[in-house]
């Protein structure tokens, strides 16, 4: 995937299932992306959004271990950085004031997250 939209961009992972982190990792190095993360939890994603000046942008899971992730959209959201979510909830209702944001719904296709985070990239 030479011409994919993420090739040689860095993009944050905040998801807190192993496996599923483990999937959309590949994915993004499969588009030639540079991986930042995959981190758990939302206290590290704003760390590494601070550590990371050129983050260009976000794969987010909407729920980590009870928490939600909103806070990390909410920084990248100020720093006009795309992202998508990625969830199993099915309504649009439970993303509140981000009901209207890109969202990929568990479970996924492969390539399906990395592939909406770059059509998203691919519009700026």
């Amino acid at each position: 995937m030479t011409d994919h939209p993420l090739r040689n961009l860095s993009i944050l992972v905040v998801e807190d299932e192993y496996f599923l982190a483990a999937e959309l990792e590949e994915e993004l190095w499969d588009a030639c992306a540079i991986v930042v993360g995959p981190t758990p939890s939302v206290e590290q994603a704003l760390e590494l959004i601070e550590q990371t000046p050129s983050l260009d942008g976000a794969i987010l899971d909407v729920n980590l271990g009870g928490e939600t992730v909103f806070p990390v959209a909410d920084r990248l959201a100020a720093k006009c950085i795309p992202f998508v979510f990625v969830t199993g909830y099915r309504e649009r209702d439970a993303l509140g004031l981000y009901a209207d944001a890109p969202r990929v719904e568990k479970p996924f296709l492969r390539n399906a997250a990395a592939d909406a985070l770059g059509e998203i990239i691919g519009q700026k």
